[in-house]
């Protein structure tokens, strides 16, 4: 069964437009279906038999001659696979620019009705479905380069990026401005850039509290850490703390602990008698270095603990 290429479909192409297959005329060409060589006029290398114009393509299957040298190559390298594309001569005769018609990636207007004038093998594929198209407007070819006009095929007017989204509607930005319905495109941006102004004022504002409450935070810590509530590696935990409970909460935290105190800090003599005058409630209170000390010194306070620790007189006095 012979090979059948595509010569056109409605895929875009690289030329930025897509061309209808129903309104693409073949009545000429299947007169005279010749096949030329790179678009060459007057190297024909075979034609292009049996055309079919069905489910949005236009097919056909080539064939060489063999006659010219390019005939002979062309058909080895297509029996081998490695030639494998047509590109397709239309001449545009009408075009539409309706959104309703732009695809993804188009922006020229649609190729609505033309004329195949003729096909050709070439090396190299135009766009994805390996249609390298050429095409003429009244007798010329066109050149469509990116971004330039064509009386053949215009660039669509409007951004196809956004076909499908409607118009500004001013009226309705307007209300939700609070301006009136009536309000001009100048009175709109103004109240825009007002808003503007106000939101950046509010982001300074906003950091501005930041870094005051940073700064009170910090304070509480630090005062915290004088006062032995914290350890002072615990600094910067407790500065991410207070951002997030508040200065108040952390105030409040601090303010349940209770002050570390070295174990002398809780002793000091009496002035008069020279006892020893503790904070201790119980034997188990006195830190384990300071128990001989205590049992040497003040042997009615150690025994006052030692009751109060296991219920009895202390043995050993």
């Amino acid at each position: 069964m012979a090979k059948r290429v595509i010569i056109s479909d409605e895929s875009v192409n690289c030329y930025g437009t897509w061309v209808r297959t129903e309104g693409v005329d073949i009545s000429q060409y299947e007169r005279n279906p010749v096949l030329l060589w790179m678009h060459w006029r007057g190297v024909i290398i075979g034609c292009v038999k049996d055309i079919r114009k069905e489910n949005g393509k236009i097919t056909g299957e080539p064939w060489f001659d063999e006659v010219r040298e390019e005939s002979k190559q062309a058909k080895r390298q297509w029996e081998k696979g490695t030639l494998r594309m047509v590109s397709a001569n239309l001449e545009v005769t009408e075009t539409n620019d309706d959104p309703a018609l732009v695809k993804p990636g188009q922006y020229r207007a649609v190729a609505w009705r033309s004329k195949l004038v003729e096909v050709s093998m070439v090396d190299i594929g135009g766009n994805d479905n390996a249609l390298p198209l050429v095409f003429t407007y009244k007798d010329k070819e066109l050149k469509l380069a990116a971004g330039e006009n064509s009386e053949g095929l215009p660039l669509l007017t409007y951004n196809n990026n956004n076909q499908n989204e409607e118009k500004m509607d001013y009226k309705v930005i307007a209300l939700k401005l609070g301006l009136p319905e009536t309000a001009t495109e100048n009175e709109i941006l103004s109240s825009i850039e007002l808003l503007n102004g106000y939101k950046t004022a509010n982001e300074q504002l906003r950091q501005e509290r930041e870094q005051m409450q940073l700064a009170s935070i910090t304070e509480a810590v630090e005062t915290a850490i004088a006062e032995k509530r914290i350890l002072a590696e615990k600094k910067e935990h407790f500065i991410g703390v207070g951002k997030k409970i508040g200065l108040e909460s952390l105030k409040l935290t601090f303010a349940s602990m209770t002050p570390a105190q070295k174990p002398m800090d809780l002793i000091h003599q009496d002035s008069t008698t020279g006892a020893m005058i503790l904070n201790w409630k119980k034997l188990s209170d006195v830190p384990s270095d300071k128990i001989k000390e205590l049992r040497d010194n003040d042997k009615p306070t150690y025994m006052k603990l030692y009751k109060a620790e296991y219920g009895v007189e202390c043995p050993i006095y």
